[in-house]
């Protein structure tokens, strides 16, 4: 099973990429391939929303030159996406909106004349995030917008392992933190 990751913290090691180090150990230990992608050290331009990807229904097919063609085949590639990110102001980091943001126009072949479908139709997709208030108030709105864009991807929603920030990075060194990454990484290789 090969999983890709997109972590999206610009502290790359932060609380999230602490919290993260559980989870990729089980999937290793469990033998899936694992491909992490660091939103931060990548050079995404945000969406023009031209349409022009809308012309390449077998690819991606954005015309910006930027790393996206990159991730656009990673994630094409892999069975499950991890979206890991801290929330801030009850969303995801900038530079992982961005991705999010052309991947729904690039993988997603409904708004242009030429063809219906989706390229990562079926794919399993799932969120780590790590939060400053209550999970359900701090994650709840970036919860339900991946929840939206995989109803209209036809991605396999698995849901959201978060841990809250109450101690800094030991909040996500606890024991209770290191076992719920384990189980939720053994949970999506189901």
């Amino acid at each position: 099973m090969k999983v890709s990751i997109l972590m999206g913290s610009p502290r790359l090691q932060g609380n999230t990429a602490e919290l993260l180090k559980p989870f990729i150990e089980e999937l290793k230990n469990l033998e899936a391939q694992v491909e992490c992608i660091t939103t931060e050290n990548k050079r995404v331009h945000s969406c023009k929303a031209c349409y022009r990807c809308q012309n390449e229904l077998d690819t991606f097919g954005c015309v910006q030159q930027d790393d996206m063609d990159d991730i656009a085949v990673k994630i094409k590639e892999s069975d499950i996406l991890v979206l890991a990110t801290p929330i801030y102001a009850w969303y995801c980091t900038a530079s992982m909106k961005a991705v999010i943001d052309r991947l729904t126009y690039g993988m997603n072949k409904f708004y242009g004349n030429k063809g219906k479908g989706s390229l990562w139709r079926g794919k399993k997709c799932a969120i780590i995030a790590t939060h400053g208030y209550d999970r359900q108030y701090g994650t709840e709105p970036f919860e339900l917008g991946i929840i939206r864009l995989c109803e209209h991807s036809g991605l396999n929603y698995q849901g959201m392992y978060s841990v809250r920030d109450e101690d800094n990075l030991q909040s996500f060194q606890t024991e209770e933190a290191i076992n719920g990454a384990r189980e939720f990484a053994r949970k999506l290789l189901k």
